[in-house]
């Protein structure tokens, strides 16, 4: 994933509306005079875009696929490059899609993105053979549609165990439900790999409070907890 945050940011008032809303907050699909197209949410507040925009930082960091994310003139609006989809939800991933999928499990536990399936099992896609996380406006201190998570948002990764079994999230039941302890210390692993200091400079150098980072810091130190605890016969298993 790339994100432009070295360019100019974008300003839908200087653009052309081509295309409506497609998932659950305002937005729509902006062509700009050299017909690039981005497709612009419109959030609750600033608040809610700069949490997106960290999430999908971090997500960068951890190398996991998302849609380009760029910059916008509107403090309340996330933007990102538009993607013609080869396939627009779960049900349509082959096999070795969704275990590309499954891959970043560890990631979206870590940033506790509770709509990393989607509502439909919508957030998930692929484009060239790539699948993508589609959206991360669920991941750190709010949920999907907006609401603080507030103390569910944690230093205990919890999701590791929620996002594979929870009845009320049943497209991340299909997609997780079944990786083997293997797949699920190997995704793990993605993010314990990941340094503190690379950890706090993404967070505070993108506009996030350090508290954040130290959240984002203690939350792998759990999973590595995690992985010791529950996983590492996994581990030993995969390495011979």
């Amino acid at each position: 994933m790339a994100i432009s945050s070295d360019l100019p940011p974008i300003d839908t008032t200087k653009m052309e509306r081509v295309g409506g809303q497609l998932g659950s907050n305002p937005a729509g699909i902006f062509q700009d005079p050299s017909g690039k197209r981005y497709y612009v949410k419109t959030l609750e507040s600033a608040a809610h875009a700069r949490n997106e925009w960290l999430a999908a930082q971090l997500y960068r960091l951890a190398g996991a696929p998302t849609l380009t994310y760029v910059a916008t003139a509107a403090p309340d609006q996330i933007a990102t490059e538009w993607l013609e989809l080869d396939k627009t939800c779960i049900a349509h991933l082959d096999a070795d899609e969704r275990q590309q999928a499954q891959r970043w499990f560890g990631v979206h536990a870590w940033t506790a993105n509770w709509d990393a399936a989607g509502y439909h099992g919508d957030n998930q896609g692929a484009a060239g053979g790539r699948v993508l996380t589609l959206d991360v406006g669920g991941a750190l201190d709010f949920r999907a549609q907006g609401d603080p998570k507030g103390k569910a948002f944690g230093d205990r990764v919890d999701e590791l165990d929620l996002l594979r079994t929870a009845p009320d999230n049943p497209h991340a039941v299909a997609l997780f439900g079944r990786m083997t302890p293997a797949a699920i210390a190997a995704a793990i692993r993605v993010v314990t790999q990941l340094t503190d200091q690379s950890i706090r400079e993404t967070v505070i150098g993108h506009g996030g409070k350090p508290a954040l980072a130290e959240k984002m810091i203690a939350r792998k130190a759990d999973m590595s907890r995690r992985l010791i605890a529950d996983f590492a016969g996994a581990i030993e298993s995969a390495e011979h």
